[in-house]
C-alpha cells in the first residue's frame, strides 16, 4: 500500500509590532512554534539598515511573531562615521517589565573630544537607558525604537554634556524572559475572559 504524500503549504505569520505578515512554509501550523525569523526593516525606517529577529509562537489557528533582537548593520554605522569624530560604545543588561535585554548603545560625537567627556556619555547614557526601560515591556520598547522616540530622548539628555551626531540602540536583544509573579498572570486571565 502506498503512503500518501505530505505537503508542504504557507502559514501566514503575523508580526504585530509593524503590522506585516510574513509567509513560512510547513507541513502543520504546529511545526512553526519556537522558529525564528529574520525581517529586513530598511524600507520600513527608511535606509536605517536594521534587521528584526522574532520568535514565532502559535495561538490557536493563528500565528505570531514576538521581537527578540533588533540590529542595525555595519554599514549604515560605516556611512555615519566621518574624519575627526569620536564614536563611544557601551553593552549592559537593562531590566523591564517582562524581560531582560542586552542593550549596545553607539554614540558619535561631532568633533574630536577628550577621553573624560567621553566617559561622561557613557555613564550618562547608561543610566538614562536603565531609567526608560525600568517600567516599559519589551514590545513598547521595541516600538520606541522603530518610532525612533527612545533615540531622540537619549539624544536631547545626552546634548547637555555634548551634542551628538549620531545617537542609536545598535543592538537590543532579549537575554531572559522573567516569569510572571500568579498575580499578574491572574489578572491576565481575568482580562481575557471580559
Amino acid at each position: 500500500m502506498a503512503i500518501a504524500k505530505r505537503k508542504k503549504r504557507f502559514f501566514e505569520v503575523e508580526i504585530p509590532l509593524i503590522k506585516k505578515e510574513v509567509p513560512l512554509q510547513a507541513f502543520e501550523i504546529d511545526e512553526l512554534n519556537g522558529r525564528h525569523i529574520k525581517y529586513d526593516m530598511t524600507r520600513i525606517l527608511r535606509g536605517k539598515g536594521t534587521v528584526l529577529s522574532a520568535k514565532v509562537r502559535v495561538e490557536g489557528h493563528k500565528a505570531f511573531a514576538d521581537s527578540t533582537k533588533m540590529v542595525i548593520l555595519p554599514y549604515y554605522i560605516k556611512r555615519m562615521l566621518r574624519k575627526g569624530t569620536n564614536y563611544v560604545e557601551d553593552s549592559f543588561n537593562a531590566d523591564c517589565s517582562d524581560a531582560v535585554l542586552r542593550v549596545k548603545p553607539f554614540l558619535i560625537t561631532r568633533r574630536k573630544v577628550s577621553r573624560a567627556v567621553r566617559k561622561t556619555l557613557r555613564n550618562k547614557c547608561k543610566e538614562e537607558i536603565l531609567e526608560k526601560m525600568k517600567s516599559k515591556s519589551t514590545e513598547d520598547i521595541f516600538a520606541d525604537l522603530i518610532r525612533g522616540s527612545l533615540q531622540k530622548q537619549l539624544s536631547l539628555a545626552l546634548k547637555k554634556v555634548y551634542p551628538l551626531a549620531l545617537c542609536e540602540i545598535r543592538i537590543i536583544e532579549q537575554v531572559k524572559v522573567l516569569e510572571k509573579s500568579a498575580q499578574e498572570q491572574k489578572t491576565e486571565a481575568v482580562e481575557k475572559t471580559e
